[in-house]
């Protein structure tokens, strides 16, 4: 599943997932994305995607991926932002709203399809996602994006953030509305471990109201509780 993504056309037509997003990066990423974008280097764009790629689930350093592409911070901007409004990649905005804490700033970046995601990664087969070292953020991309599915198929806006200080606390999805808290982490360990709801117990205690929901997501068992915190599988995530 992570592997082939989830453009229709992939699974109506039983398209072999890499030779597609080979074709589909050449006929709308490079021709229209490029109209758009005005890109004179060919090259340089694609090499700017799949350094992208391999900086999916991390903070955004506009800065640094514009140095190692050689463009500017600028245009590094210019060229997410279009990809933001093209539905590629999505931005997670952090929390830091009066906590007094020294939080980071910066989104992190995901990219909404995994199967365009494998490809940038020159990920060919299934066999070789499940021992790539990019594997854990890959499927965090995916939760991600069944977390954003669910919002905006239900008609509502996006809540969505992460917590990070610089005291390497942190929690994957944060939302906190006027009907609830929730807090998740997303584990693609196959096994479940209480070190994994730590950053959730610290994260708990700063926030002004309480947690109504702690989740995470990884585990490939039927759904359990460990404590108060749900415990969901792989094949769960597009149910929430």
């Amino acid at each position: 599943m992570l592997y082939a993504g989830f453009y229709p056309r992939i699974h109506d037509k039983n398209l072999d997932p890499s030779e597609a997003m080979s074709f589909y990066f050449s006929t709308y990423i490079e021709r229209d994305l490029r109209q758009v974008l005005q890109v004179k280097d060919l090259g340089n764009f694609e090499r700017f995607m799949r350094l992208l790629a391999g900086r999916n689930g991390q903070i955004l350093n506009a800065s640094s991926l514009a140095d190692e592409c050689g463009i500017s911070h600028g245009t590094a901007r210019g060229w997410i932002s279009v990809l933001q409004q093209s539905a590629l990649v999505y931005l997670l905005k952090p929390y830091y709203r009066n906590l007094g804490k020294r939080l980071v700033k910066s989104p992190k970046l995901y990219f909404l399809d995994t199967g365009l995601l494998c490809w940038l990664l020159n990920i060919f087969t299934p066999a070789h996602l499940d021992t790539h070292p990019l594997r854990g953020a890959i499927f965090e991309a995916y939760v991600v994006a069944e977390f954003l599915k669910s919002l905006y198929n239900r008609g509502k806006p996006d809540t969505f953030l992460y917590f990070r200080d610089q005291k390497g606390h942190e929690v994957d999805l944060l939302s906190e509305t006027q009907a609830e808290t929730l807090l998740c982490e997303i584990k693609s360990s196959a096994t479940f471990h209480p070190d994994f709801i730590a950053g959730m117990n610290y994260v708990e205690t700063l926030l002004a109201q309480p947690v109504k929901k702690r989740l995470v997501m990884g585990s490939p068992d039927e759904p359990y509780w460990f404590k108060d915190t749900h415990i969901f599988g792989y094949s769960n995530a597009s149910a929430m």
